[in-house]
């Protein structure tokens, strides 16, 4: 079984950048579709970003597009996420996730077509 953990967040102003890291270990992850989530205070868990196998899409929620950026590094088994231009908005706790059952090409955005998640890193953006 794969493992994940993020690292990279942390309080940021207004308009900063950050990159977010997700490190696998137990098993490679370059066939599995891999993404990242969101949870704000008092509301559901949400999906930021999408990648596939090898990197050949990438897909974004609405409201992040042109500010993330997600790729991968299936040789080192990680995953980041760039994020420019924070708002407070994006305060948030960050989950990386792996989606191990799927094809090579699918993008799966739902919560309940990811298997494995990490603990999360907390990212918070003061205005």
């Amino acid at each position: 079984q794969v493992q994940l953990v993020e690292s990279g967040g942390g309080l940021v102003q207004a308009g900063g950048s950050l990159r977010l890291s997700c490190a696998a270990s137990g098993r490679t992850i370059s066939r599995y579709s891999m993404g990242w989530f969101r949870q704000a205070p008092g509301k559901e868990r949400e999906f930021v970003a999408g990648i596939t196998w090898y990197g050949e899409s990438t897909y974004y929620a609405e409201s992040v597009k042109g500010r993330f950026i997600i790729s991968r590094e299936n040789t080192k088994n990680m995953m980041y996420v760039q994020i420019d231009s924070l708002i407070p908005e994006d305060t948030a706790v960050y989950y990386c996730a792996a989606s191990t059952g799927g094809s090579r090409y699918g993008r799966p955005r739902s919560t309940n077509e990811y298997d494995v998640w990490g603990q999360g890193t907390q990212v918070t953006v003061s205005s």
